[in-house]
């Protein structure tokens, strides 16, 4: 009989909060504004409760979630949401000042092979070079989105660039809730373990709510198929742990 792989995040490891401290300076990388919450908002609030230095880089414009708003056309939208964004770290225990925005087009994240994707790699080679993390954090890179795998392609090519590349660590935000057994970690091909982020899970709560346009009724009222974070979606990460993934290659 063929036994069928399966890969549980409720089952990985438990680390201690205080475990978030090793992994020293650490930069995140956010697809959209709203994924450093959801993704790592218990994880950052612990490094900055810590004093370990944080920077977020914020990797598309995040003005699709309501494209056909005529209130909020695509300036104002992602106006908003950079606003939100900051507002989000500031409760996260982050100087919204450490933030670092790659302008890329949301929904259309380009790949490293594109020219677009190749001039991104190149700006996020001279931040990191200039910053010299000990830790990245960037999407899993099957994360259920194409905008969160083109991130991991980006940081991954980056990293490839650097002579001490930083240790790399991936968070998982639509894979708890529509990855395939596909994109999900195979046998042997990365080590997982959760972090216990309960102290800090009101301050995570507050980040994610931040995000006011993400979240229902929603602020942008004038684009019925816009994109809200759905409660299903949202309970995943009201848990009072978040997990992260190292390749083992």
């Amino acid at each position: 009989m063929t036994s069928v792989f399966s890969f549980d995040f409720q089952t990985l490891p438990l680390r201690p909060p205080d475990y978030a401290a090793t992994l020293g300076p650490t930069v995140l990388i956010a697809p959209h504004p709203d994924d450093e919450s959801l993704g790592c908002g218990g994880l950052l609030a612990l490094l900055r409760e810590a004093d370990v230095p944080v920077w977020c880089v914020l990797v598309s414009d995040g003005s699709m979630s309501h494209p056909n708003s005529v209130k909020f056309p695509a300036a104002a939208r992602q106006a908003l949401r950079e606003t939100e964004l900051r507002l989000a770290l500031t409760e996260l225990g982050l100087d919204s000042s450490q933030l670092y925005t790659l302008n890329l087009p949301d929904g259309s994240v380009p790949t490293p092979d594109t020219p677009t994707g190749a001039a991104a790699v190149q700006r996020l080679h001279t931040f990191l070079h200039q910053i010299s993390p000990k830790t990245v954090l960037c999407p899993w890179r099957r994360d259920p989105h194409p905008d969160h795998r083109a991130t991991s392609e980006l940081v991954r090519a980056t990293l490839a660039t650097l002579p001490l590349p930083p240790r790399l660590l991936e968070y998982v935000v639509w894979a708890w809730q529509r990855a395939a057994p596909a994109d999900l970690p195979q046998p042997g091909e990365a080590t997982g373990w959760r972090l216990d982020i309960s102290a800090v899970l009101p301050q995570k709560q507050r980040a994610i709510a931040a995000h006011r346009s993400q979240l229902a009724p929603g602020i942008i009222d004038d684009d019925p198929a816009g994109f809200l974070l759905s409660a299903e979606m949202l309970a995943h990460f009201a848990q009072p742990f978040e997990a992260y993934l190292e390749v083992s290659s």
